[in-house]
């Protein structure tokens, strides 16, 4: 690394490794550390080789699943308390398999309930991924609820606390941070996730879907989000109605996103959104883009007549074909913890409207006349429709203009700030500034240890009142397995106090 250019063994520790942005970010982290020579493994309680990235799947990174039988619910409920016996489970058999010691750093995400256990038994440095403060995601709908979520806020809290350093992904998520959890002191360092930079492969039928929604000569502007409230797509159809360019025939607007007919706010927001769309006289088409994958017949899709497409679903080779070919992408979601989509467009080179809040403030350079024109990658607007509107046809006289070349500036800013190699720079600087000092002691771990000695203490005495050889086997567990000779000592000082002498 930068200061000792030393290789270490590094374990990742993750609740379940599917695919979703945190997903993405540990893949992403471990291969850029795995390539710079580091040896990494991911430990996680669940990881279906059907429903993983392709880096997983390869066996390009080193995956162990531990605690997979384990429940992750009961009746639809308490997934946290499962989320957190399943990770306790998971370092429990890396104590009992001696491979909490076989690493020289953890780096845990999510879920941070570990922490202190590993701690207590492993000498490896400890670092904290914050995506966003769990307590801030859960919902809290009445008193019970509150209740229910109260110790594992506190538990958050001082689990983090126990962490060597803490990292997050953004500064707004930094100020979060702050914010939410008033006990710690310490200052996270930004370590921004990353897109690929490589280029996709566009599978044919998307090539020929996008041909039955769109006219030779067609433009749209694109929205790219899953169908929920938060997300305030609507905003996207307002600026859109209010807009000059709208009027233009061979103009459109394209919202895509995940939804999943089973969950009922995606069923009802998409429903909404279809009757914005009608009170602006806005012509309208809806495309679940999972029927198109059963279809043979493409034309039975045809939607090249509307303003609006609505598109279900899509595939990450449709979704980089549309950001390919759109004018602008219309991110409307307010104080997102980062925004990984943005990133996305301006790779290919487009502009990105972007509300003036949250992560865009850090991943877009907002166009200023006169100003920045060779570095700006955007908009960003408060979120009200006729500013977004004056924002939408400011951007067709840029464009129109070769104002600024969004194909250079856009691609130039992620690969600088956004990339793989960024990211792994950002987490080596990290780990060199905490991985050679030495390890703190906490008063609670002290307290905890003895305190879990002591009653095991008083359990041998009680079940085997008159045996001694359960001391001297605490005595070699402490210092041959957990190298502890403090309590070795202890535990070999109890035998010889109880060990039966015969009288001479």
């Amino acid at each position: 690394m930068s200061g000792n250019d030393r290789k270490i063994k590094i374990a990742f520790i993750h609740p379940d490794l599917g695919i979703g942005g945190a997903e993405r970010l540990v893949v992403d982290a471990a291969l850029g550390l795995q390539q710079q020579g580091h040896n990494v493994t991911i430990y996680t309680s669940h990881c279906d080789k059907s429903h993983c990235f392709e880096e997983i799947k390869s066996g390009q990174l080193k995956v162990e699943v531990y605690g997979d039988f384990l429940p992750t619910h009961f009746l639809g409920r308490f997934f946290i308390v499962f989320a957190t016996i399943r990770q306790l489970y998971l370092v429990m058999q890396l104590i009992f398999n001696k491979k909490v010691n076989a690493y020289q750093l953890f780096i845990i995400d999510q879920l941070s309930t570990c922490i202190p256990l590993l701690h207590i038994f492993s000498s490896a440095t400890l670092m904290f991924y914050c995506h966003f403060p769990d307590q801030l995601l859960a919902q809290r709908t009445g008193l019970l609820k509150k209740l229910y979520r109260l110790p594992f806020d506190l538990i958050e809290q001082f689990s983090i606390s126990a962490a060597d350093t803490v990292v997050v992904n953004s500064n707004f998520t930094k100020n979060t941070y702050h914010k939410t959890f008033n006990f710690l002191s310490n200052d996270p360092d930004v370590i921004y996730p990353c897109v690929d930079l490589s280029p996709m492969e566009i599978e044919g039928i998307d090539k020929e879907f996008i041909k039955t929604i769109l006219n030779e000569g067609d433009r749209f502007y694109l929205s790219i989000n899953r169908f929920e409230k938060k997300k305030d797509i609507a905003l996207a159809i307002k600026a859109f109605a209010l807009s000059e360019d709208q009027s233009n025939e061979n103009v459109k607007l394209v919202i895509c996103g995940g939804y999943d007919e089973r969950v009922a706010e995606n069923v009802e927001y998409l429903k909404e959104l279809q009757g914005l769309a009608d009170e602006y006289e806005l012509s309208h088409t809806t495309v679940y883009y999972q029927e198109i994958k059963r279809a043979s017949d493409l034309e039975s899709f045809k939607a090249s007549h509307t303003k609006i497409i609505f598109l279900t679903s899509i595939s990450s080779s449709l979704k980089d074909l549309l950001l390919e070919k759109t004018d602008m992408l219309l991110y409307t979601p307010a104080y997102e913890h980062f925004g990984i989509v943005p990133l996305e467009a301006m790779k290919l080179g487009k502009p990105v409207l972007a509300v003036n809040n949250g992560g865009p403030l850090e991943t877009i350079e907002p166009y200023v006349a006169g100003e920045n024109e060779a570095h700006a990658t955007g908009w960003l607007r408060p979120a009200v429709p006729i500013q977004w509107a004056t924002a939408i046809d400011q951007s067709r006289q840029v464009l129109k203009n070769d104002k600024v070349d969004f194909k250079k500036s856009g691609p130039l800013r992620v690969k600088k700030y956004f990339s793989r190699e960024a990211m792994t720079q950002s987490f080596e600087e990290n780990i060199d500034k905490v991985i050679w000092k030495e390890k703190k002691y906490y008063p609670w771990e002290m307290l905890g240890v003895s305190l879990f000695n002591f009653l095991l203490h008083m359990t041998f005495i009680r079940v085997l009142p008159n045996d001694p050889w359960p001391f001297l086997v605490m005595a070699a567990v402490m210092v041959f397995y957990f190298k502890n000779y403090l309590w070795g000592i202890y535990w070999g000082f109890i035998f010889a106090l109880s060990y039966p002498y015969e009288e001479v």
